[in-house]
């Protein structure tokens, strides 16, 4: 039993089989003296439904996960190169990958006997705009083990669809033009900008999640620990009230014992007085 082997068999089953199955590996890890992994494999937490969906896309169709891992890498070369013809033919690839992918996955969803609404699937779309965005987005969602929907950098997607890419304006060193380049250069710090600060955000959160999900674990242990002394005491409270009753028991035994030694010394009396009387 290995906390590797143990989770990706977990976020391959759906969120409402997840706990159940959770509880019992992490309950086998503690009978089998392994606290630390029992503690690691109850802090593993139940993946919402478009994070399963997205899970089940990498794990039943892995295929799918090389192309849009290279269209992300290119994606952000052009974004970071501003290389505006680039980015609107990797944007056109863009919207008809991700919509597809987003299909597929509500359809392996509903292969799967758990259909999910369209809120579901463009949520799974969100994620995948996070992959093309993130190197560590695209790293975490290939693993196939997503516990949320991921959120692209602020500006991102809006940056890259097709309609939205700036052209490359052609040379002019008019005084509007110049004025115009440093709008768009102070556009894109802002944007530069919100995107770390939205970046360190998510990461807060994420160091917020990781703190709930240890405390949940500590807390699991603990109510299990208690289930387990409670059971104890239960047998304990069971095999004091048998020696008990076996106390009464035996007391009487001797009460009666006693009465007949009594009864039988007084008889054995009574022949020697009336042997001694003849």
């Amino acid at each position: 039993m290995d906390l590797e082997s143990i989770t990706d068999e977990l976020y391959g089953l759906a969120p409402a089989d997840f706990t159940a199955a959770r509880n019992e590996r992490a309950a086998a890890a503690r009978a089998a003296g392994d606290r630390e992994l029992a503690a690691r494999i109850q802090a593993l937490r139940r993946p919402t439904l478009s994070a399963w969906a997205g899970n089940l896309l990498v794990r039943r169709q892995p295929e799918q996960v090389q192309p849009l891992l290279s269209l992300g890498e290119g994606m952000r070369r052009a974004h970071r190169d501003l290389d505006g013809e680039q980015l609107r033919e990797l944007g056109r690839r863009q919207h008809d990958l991700v919509g597809a992918l987003g299909r597929q996955a509500k359809q392996l969803a509903a292969d799967a006997g758990h259909p999910v609404s369209e809120d579901v699937q463009h949520e799974v779309e969100r994620t995948l705009h996070a992959v093309l965005a993130d190197p560590e987005a695209a790293q975490e969602w290939a693993a196939g083990r997503l516990t949320k929907p991921l959120s692209p950098p602020v500006g991102f997607t809006a940056a890259t669809t097709p309609d939205a890419v700036p052209r490359k304006a052609p040379p002019d060193t008019s005084a509007a033009e110049e004025k115009a380049k440093k709008k768009s250069e102070a556009r894109r710090a802002k944007l530069a900008q919100a995107e770390q600060d939205a970046k360190a955000a998510e990461q807060k959160a994420l160091a917020r999640d990781e703190e709930l999900a240890q405390a949940g674990a500590r807390l699991e242990e603990a109510e299990g620990e208690v289930a387990a002394l409670a059971e104890q005491l239960k047998e304990a409270k069971e095999r004091q009230k048998a020696a008990r009753e076996d106390v009464v028991r035996a007391r009487d035994r001797a009460r009666e014992a006693g009465t007949a030694a009594r009864k039988a010394r007084r008889r054995a009396e009574d022949a020697s007085v009336n042997a001694d009387g003849r």
